[in-house]
């Protein structure tokens, strides 16, 4: 009984356009809001000798992008597909940090750094582009991931795909073998050495 109530509340915000249209807004109206506060673009105001954010601006250009958003019912499809994608992405990034956490000692932090992180950024990149690809359709409902899986798959791209995929490996391979000293890699030299010294 609990859960049929539970689920009719639900059904109930679906009904009012909870998820169609508060919570896009607020979503939207606060990401452009601390973009526009991060980076300042509409200029700054001294106030009592301290240096701020014209916040009124920021808050009026999220609030009216806002509503341009959720106006689109197809800009707030593809939010909302978007979103609950990106947390799926995100919950098994998560599982997989809990799995990595099982074979360390207690107390170690649980992060990756160094080429694992680099390969897992790239990894999230992709996730994070399919589900874009995923979520924009055309007229007929076909998505655009649908059309480039179409265009590999069938072979209608022919060599040019092959090309691409081609170059963008020996690019990889050239960034890697070109790639100068990490900022942590130096500084673990120099701490190397100044060990060495302060031993001698």
């Amino acid at each position: 009984m609990a859960s049929s109530v539970f689920r009719g509340v639900v059904e109930f915000f679906d009904t009012v356009g909870l998820y169609d249209v508060v919570l896009p807004f607020i979503l939207v109206f606060t990401i452009t809001f601390a973009i526009l506060e991060k980076t300042r673009v509409l200029g700054t105001e001294t106030v009592h000798g301290h240096v701020e954010t014209r916040k009124n601006l920021n808050a009026m250009v999220a609030f009216v992008v806002s509503f341009l958003v959720i106006a689109s019912s197809r800009l707030v499809e593809i939010i909302t597909k978007v979103s609950s994608d990106m947390v799926i992405l995100l919950m098994l990034s998560v599982l997989f940090l809990l799995l990595v956490g099982s074979f360390m000692k207690e107390g170690d932090p649980v992060y990756l750094k160094g080429g694992w992180q680099t390969f897992f950024m790239f990894v999230m990149f992709i996730g994070i582009a399919l589900i874009f690809m995923n979520a924009i359709t055309d007229d007929n409902g076909v998505s655009w991931l649908d059309r480039f899986w179409n265009f590999v798959s069938k072979g209608q791209g022919g060599d040019s795909v092959g090309a691409i995929i081609l170059l963008g490996f020996f690019v990889l391979f050239i960034a890697y073998i070109i790639r100068e000293p990490g900022k942590a890699e130096h500084e673990e030299e120099h701490g190397d050495s100044h060990g060495e010294s302060h031993g001698h």
